[in-house]
């Protein structure tokens, strides 16, 4: 396959990250199968980022992660400065075919200004789509830019705009669903486990207090804000608690982290959170917010660990109830489904992971994507209108002015 993507995974963290890191691990996850099918990848990241391409863009030497939560004018510059480096790069060079960003609100809404010189893009929304009212009830990309959501239930909460920009939805996918269906089984403990940043939405509070309650332990896996290791919250003080996630933690969540019944461990990765998630009982997601996409999801899946969860955002689409997991519509019920997930065979998950969730699976879809994309830009960007006399120059409105009076269009036609 002929064809180039510049890939823009933002300033926050390196590609892949170390432990946490949602939109860095779908990055990482997707790349090195779309270039094992031909598509030539340049990425724009931070300099730390060690995964495998054609070219690397870089405006920040290392993620930018720690300051994503400060006051907006500390750091309403980060993104800017990273999408100036990306459109720079796009000025500077003809070569790519089609931008795949990742990049929340900002990289959208640049990629809409370009203009029509601009290469296609294609949008990845990765977020809870009622966040930017504004940004996205009034989205015009023309034919140039769309947009993909990662799963059918976040499209169809979206604003009418971004409905009107989609090509489709793809569900994200994990390394761990390769041959997963293979995969050994592993002796199942007693623990639960919530994996992902602790915050409102993810509802560690509730897994916690419902641990109590019920008498099941539960490990809390993820960071609290900036913060990957208990040790390095601890010394941060109280300054900490300028951070939104830091004074949920401690207010609602600290409260019942005893270190034996519930225990927060903080950010784990590679093979110590492969092991900690497949020996689980089960995988709870007490969430309260409609989750768009659910990494984490596919992973414990991909592990053999059943999932028990609110029925919000993608779960139904994700898990099936009474074989894969167990979804209620009643939080106060999540602590009896979590004893019941003992009952669920762990190799249904497996095979459920296997067939769905592979990143074979993902990087040919969205290869799809961008061909449907560029596709849609190749649509004349003017309509066919008549020579309105009057000028010499060729002009008509909607049209740009042609260099030094030529008569011919600006607009650079695909």
């Amino acid at each position: 396959m002929s064809l180039t993507v510049l890939m823009n995974a933002g300033p926050w963290l390196s590609v892949p990250p170390p432990g946490y890191g949602g939109i860095e691990n779908v990055v990482a996850t997707l790349v090195p199968e779309l270039r094992r099918l031909g598509v030539r990848v340049v990425l724009a990241s931070v300099e730390t980022s060690t995964l495998p391409v054609d070219e690397k863009i870089s405006v920040f030497p290392d993620g930018q992660f720690h300051a994503l939560q400060r006051p907006y004018n500390q750091v309403c510059g980060v993104s800017q400065a990273h999408l100036g480096g990306v459109v720079r790069a796009l000025h500077a060079r003809d070569d790519i075919d089609l931008v795949h960003d990742h990049v929340e609100a900002v990289g959208l809404a640049t990629m809409a200004a370009m203009g029509p010189d601009a290469p296609p893009a294609l949008h990845t929304l990765h977020w809870d789509l009622a966040k930017h009212p504004e940004l996205y009830g009034n989205l015009d990309g023309g034919d140039r830019v769309r947009v993909n959501g990662v799963s059918a239930s976040q499209l169809a909460r979206a604003p009418q705009a971004l409905r009107d920009h989609s090509v489709g939805h793809v569900h994200l996918s994990t390394p761990l669903a390769v041959d997963a269906d293979r995969r050994p089984p592993v002796d199942q403990g007693d623990h639960v486990i919530i994996l992902g940043r602790i915050n409102p939405g993810k509802g560690q509070d509730l897994g916690a207090r419902l641990a109590r309650q019920v008498g099941f332990p539960l490990v809390l896996a993820g960071p609290v804000g900036p913060y990957h290791r208990p040790e390095d919250l601890a010394a941060a003080g109280d300054e900490a608690r300028q951070n939104p996630d830091v004074r949920f933690f401690y207010d609602h969540v600290a409260p019942h982290v005893d270190g034996d019944l519930v225990r927060w461990v903080g950010t784990v990765a590679g093979q110590e959170r492969d092991d900690l998630l497949a020996s689980a009982r089960a995988a709870l997601f007490p969430l309260r917010w409609e989750e768009p996409g659910g990494t984490a999801v596919v992973e414990s899946l991909a592990l053999g660990t059943p999932v028990v969860s609110t029925a919000r955002g993608c779960l139904p689409e994700l898990i099936e109830h009474g074989r894969t997991g167990l979804l209620t519509t009643d939080e106060e019920e999540l602590g009896d489904l979590v004893l019941a997930a003992g009952l669920l065979d762990p190799a249904e998950c497996r095979r459920e992971a296997a067939a769905r969730f592979t990143p074979a699976m993902m990087a040919e879809q969205y290869v799809g994507l961008y061909e449907r994309v560029r596709q849609l830009a190749a649509r004349p960007l003017l309509p066919e209108r008549p020579y309105r006399p009057g000028r010499t120059d060729g002009w008509w409105p909607g049209r740009r002015l042609s260099p030094a009076g030529t008569g011919k269009p600006a607009v650079r036609s695909r």
